[in-house]
């Protein structure tokens, strides 16, 4: 890896390129099953509940509540080690699948804020989604 390598940034590829052009947009988008009707996430070319290939793209709400978190103080990867502290967390978007992101804002003292089950709001990134909470000021 060369020294301005970022390991935060995903390598698109044809299939997965919707995807990131809509985040650059400031789009969520999940698939959806056309077969079992599920929406899931990541972006899969088949359906991970039943395997169909008759999955298309939506576009989410953008909302989501925390499913859990960690914080992390140390990660030498770039340019993670320029963010930390940082929170990485999981959230369960309005739409029902689970999703790992980060969450962003100065949260200094607030972690203290964070609790399970709180409404977040995705925001984005350098392309990427990653979320904030509605009720916590992180700063």
């Amino acid at each position: 890896m060369g020294a301005d390598a970022r390991f935060d940034l995903p390598e698109v590829d044809a299939f997965t390129r919707t995807y990131w052009d809509a985040a650059a947009e400031g789009r969520l988008l999940i698939r959806r099953c056309g077969a079992c009707a599920r929406p899931h996430h990541y972006p899969r070319e088949f359906c991970p509940h039943c395997w169909s290939e008759d999955v298309t793209w939506e576009e989410a709400s953008g909302r989501a509540t925390l499913y859990t978190w960690s914080v992390v103080h140390r990660n030498d990867l770039p340019p993670f080690g320029e963010r930390t502290p940082y929170i990485a967390a999981v959230v369960d978007l309005a739409e029902g699948p689970r999703m790992s992101t980060e969450l962003i804002g100065a949260l200094g003292t607030g972690q203290g804020d964070l609790r399970a089950g709180m409404e977040l709001t995705v925001a984005f990134r350098e392309g990427a989604p990653v979320f904030r909470a509605d009720e916590v000021s992180f700063g």
